[in-house]
């Protein structure tokens, strides 16, 4: 016995935050490629101090209410945390924390890039040339796009995100409207921009990004009747979850024409079955959850996630603490 609190971690971290650890705790990594299963989570959570977890790991409320009386804290290595079940953590003192912040300007990166993608037909124009389909030197009609510049951008959540989007939107002259359940009028006049119904928005935009938190009002939030009402030549965005936007009716969408493309970095069931019709469709633009995907941004997020740890286990309370009404459950003690 070491004396040393104990961590589970559900995946391998960058050397950084696997360092700040094991220099304070007795950590334990699972090795598989794959999450671990449920039946694993509600063993660890029975004998550790803490857990570092990412997106894909399910602490529902069988597996928080396994937990034993020394788990103090689950510390999340991203910005959503719709995977945790926060009440019945925070109705047994267990600190949840994110990631937020770090990831803001790589996301940003991300999704202007997607939807730059989208518009001018990237991956189809990749798949065209390595697959040997260019044969005529120029063709006036080939894989043609659309325009970015002076376009009109509707962003869905004007959180970190969706202003940072904003802020890279301003470079390509483009006219941008928002919907929150929020307004934010700091944004407002830091950027110029104007706040609009959600309906509204898809009707006036070319472009539509949406970086909203899934919850149980956002699930499905871009549904068929909301595609129907986008313009014919409009490119939709997602990287925020895949949940929010209903696949069935946007593969409907872009099948029949209603809109003219989407760039999809998350999906409603991840990993995306190969199966699923989007896959199927030239004007999908498919990633695989990478948004935050830089070097430098994954570390970091890693490293809050220790930092979040270690805060926690010390009695100090966490940076990104997400359920402060926990402290009032168990209050910290050093």
């Amino acid at each position: 016995m070491t004396g040393k609190k104990k961590v589970y971690v559900t995946r391998e971290l960058p050397e950084e935050a696997t360092r700040i650890l094991k220099s304070k705790f007795e950590v334990e990594v699972w090795q598989g490629e794959m999450p671990p299963p449920k039946s694993v989570l509600v063993e660890k959570v029975k004998e550790v101090d803490g857990v570092i977890c990412l997106l894909t790991e399910k602490f529902d409320e069988d597996v928080v209410n396994a937990a034993g009386p020394r788990l103090r804290g689950i510390c999340q290595i991203a910005v959503g945390f719709d995977n945790i079940n926060v009440k019945a953590a925070t109705a047994r003192g267990i600190l949840v924390t994110n990631t937020p912040g770090v990831l803001t300007e790589t996301t940003a990166d991300y999704a202007f890039t997607l939807m730059v993608a989208t518009a001018r037909r990237i991956a189809e124009a990749d798949k065209y040339v390595k697959s040997g389909q260019w044969k005529v030197p120029w063709g006036l009609m080939m894989l043609l796009g659309q325009d970015i510049w002076g376009k009109t951008l509707g962003v869905v959540g004007i959180g970190r995100i969706g202003s940072a989007v904003a802020r890279r939107a301003k470079g390509f002259n483009m006219r941008i409207i928002y919907y929150d359940v929020f307004r934010n009028e700091q944004v407002e006049k830091e950027l110029g921009v104007e706040y609009v119904p959600l309906e509204r928005l898809l009707k006036e935009s070319d472009f539509v990004t949406v970086h909203v938190p899934l919850t149980p009002e956002t699930h499905h939030l871009i549904n068929e009747d909301r595609l129907r009402t986008m313009k014919k030549t409009a490119c939709l965005v997602n990287t925020s979850r895949g949940p929010v936007v209903d696949e069935k009716a946007l593969y409907k969408a872009l099948k029949e024409g209603w809109i003219w493309a989407a760039g999809l970095d998350v999906w409603e069931k991840e990993p995306v079955d190969v199966s699923n019709p989007l896959l199927e469709l030239n004007n999908v633009t498919a990633a695989p959850h990478i948004a935050s995907g830089s070097i430098a941004t994954r570390t970091r997020m890693a490293v809050m996630a220790a930092e979040n740890m270690v805060a926690i286990l010390d009695g100090r309370v966490p940076p990104n603490l997400v359920n402060k009404e926990a402290l009032e459950v168990r209050p910290l003690k050093k």
